[in-house]
């Protein structure tokens, strides 16, 4: 682990293995923290924001230093993504890009860490001269999971950083080793000792006391609903704050008039990059009357010729998923899929491309689903594709917001008016418009609904890390009735 500036094991000198899901062998080993080792790290990251040196750092030396990390991550980004294709199995060519790009979060936060401005508002207190300042909480818990590890930890640590706050880091359990790897890189860029901390462990034992932790004063988590409910839970007893970006059940809508040379593989990586781990997936696929069976077509003919196989190689398309658990959850609901009636025109087995001994699942269709089945309501976080059909405006919004979560949602058109119409009448976080799955450092990131609560990226998320005060500066005089509130 990595706490007070220092690495180190849990202090029951347990460990646990990760396994590589490629070869589904395993390949390190990470301390098991439990709870003294949580609370160790905690008072470090206290300790180090109420004494020392962060406290005392200008806004701009605290810029300065994310933006010396975002170039050392820059320059590693290569190795950072090895390690995570490693840990979790994703493309190389995916995660190098993702490691590269990350490095504008720290750019990007590290620049406005010195233009958050307070204000003087005009009062109509006479005598009186009020300022509006923004403070940092203090302890900052930030939870990541295993798909994308480095890129959404830069979602939580840049804002949280820049704030002025000190951090506390669980990464998944599946994925602790490029988390680790970075924190090399902490040290380099200059931050001081005990400001950034790493525990690694499961979520009853390291997690949970994490969140509870008395000196604890923000969660920032990404994950699965039932863990986040979880979290608010806990958090919401000491009134803590929270960021929460949970699951998707993302629809991807295309009209008869969009272009099917651009809505064909826009739906692919919706839903087959990435094996479908992403929250964001787009694995309901709404497709309207009059280019159903064409697009279906394409669709088909487009996904048999992806490449499963070594997520290392250049030519592999379609990568493991991630753990064995999961593997296990995504065949489950595909047979859960084919008992609801659900006819399955592609894919639905395992795979072992090569005889590799990895987590392989063929990317799967589904045709002839309801919305009302499991497979078209509920996470699968696989390549895993319900499609539906619509007839017209009316019936593909009343099909997509008819469902609990509300992270993003893609429209494929070339009608701007009904492209603005959409994106006002979808409930979703984030709408798509004739393209998918991208994000920024720029634009607020975040769901409606069971997706989650606050908001991460963007200008907005720097004030989810900080907290408004009220100063009152009167001009000295005389009281006429000190019982009555002026």
């Amino acid at each position: 682990m990595w706490i007070g500036g220092e690495y180190c094991g849990a202090a029951s000198g347990e460990t646990f293995p990760s396994a590589n899901p490629y070869t589904g062998e395993d390949w390190a080993r990470f301390p098991r923290a439990g709870e003294a080792d949580i609370d160790r790290a905690v008072r470090a990251a206290h300790a180090a924001f109420t004494g020392g040196d962060w406290p005392n750092w200008t806004a701009s030396a605290r810029g300065a230093a994310l933006v010396r990390l975002g170039a050392l991550i820059a320059g590693r980004a290569a190795h950072l993504a090895e390690i995570e294709v490693r840990d979790n199995g994703k493309l190389f060519a995916e995660m190098s890009n993702q490691a590269s790009y990350m490095a504008n979060w720290y750019t990007y936060y590290g620049g406005l860490a010195d233009k958050v401005e307070g204000s003087v508002p005009p009062i109509d207190k006479p005598g009186v001269t009020n300022l509006v300042t923004y403070e940092p909480l203090g302890v900052c818990a930030l939870i990541t999971p295993w798909n994308s590890p480095l890129l959404l930890l830069a979602w939580k640590l840049a804002p949280a950083l820049a704030a002025g706050n000190t951090v506390v880091i669980k990464p998944s359990e599946y994925t602790s080793a490029s988390t680790l790897e970075l924190m090399a890189l902490v040290e380099e860029a200059g931050i001081p000792p005990g400001v950034v901390n790493v525990v690694t462990g499961f979520g009853a034992e390291a997690g949970m006391p994490l969140v509870t932790h008395p000196l604890v004063r923000k969660i920032a988590f990404t994950g699965g609903e039932a863990a986040g409910r979880a979290i608010n839970e806990a958090a919401a007893r000491d009134f803590k704050k929270v960021t929460l970006e949970l699951g998707g059940k993302s629809p991807n809508i295309v009209f008869d008039d969009a272009d099917l040379d651009a809505a064909v593989p826009g739906a692919i990586s919706g839903i087959f990059a990435a094996a479908g781990q992403t929250c964001i997936a787009g694995s309901r696929l709404l497709l309207q009357d009059g280019i159903y069976d064409a697009f279906l077509d394409r669709l088909i003919e487009m996904t048999r010729a992806a490449r499963m196989g070594d997520p290392m190689a250049a030519d592999t398309n379609i990568s493991p998923v991630a753990t064995a658990a999961q593997h296990r959850k995504i065949l489950d609901y595909i047979e859960i899929a084919k008992g609801e009636g659900a006819t399955c025109i592609l894919g639905g087995k395992a795979a072992q491309p090569g005889g590799s001994g990895g987590y392989f699942v063929e990317p799967t269709i589904f045709t002839d689903v309801r919305n009302d089945m499991r497979i078209a309501q509920e996470e699968v976080f696989g390549p895993v594709l319900s499609v539906l059909r619509f007839s017209d405006e009316e019936e593909a919004v009343a099909i997509a917001n008819d469902v609990l979560y509300g992270l993003a949602a893609g429209v494929w058109t070339n009608d701007l008016s009904r492209a603005l119409r959409m994106s006002r009448r979808l409930q979703a976080g984030t709408i798509w418009v004739n393209t998918y799955r991208s994000t920024s450092y720029t634009t607020p990131f975040g769901g409606y609904k069971l997706s989650g609560l606050g908001r991460e990226n963007g200008s907005e998320a720097i004030k989810e890390y900080l907290q408004p005060k009220s100063v009152w500066l009167a001009e000295p005089r005389a009281v006429a009735n000190p019982f009555i509130r002026r």
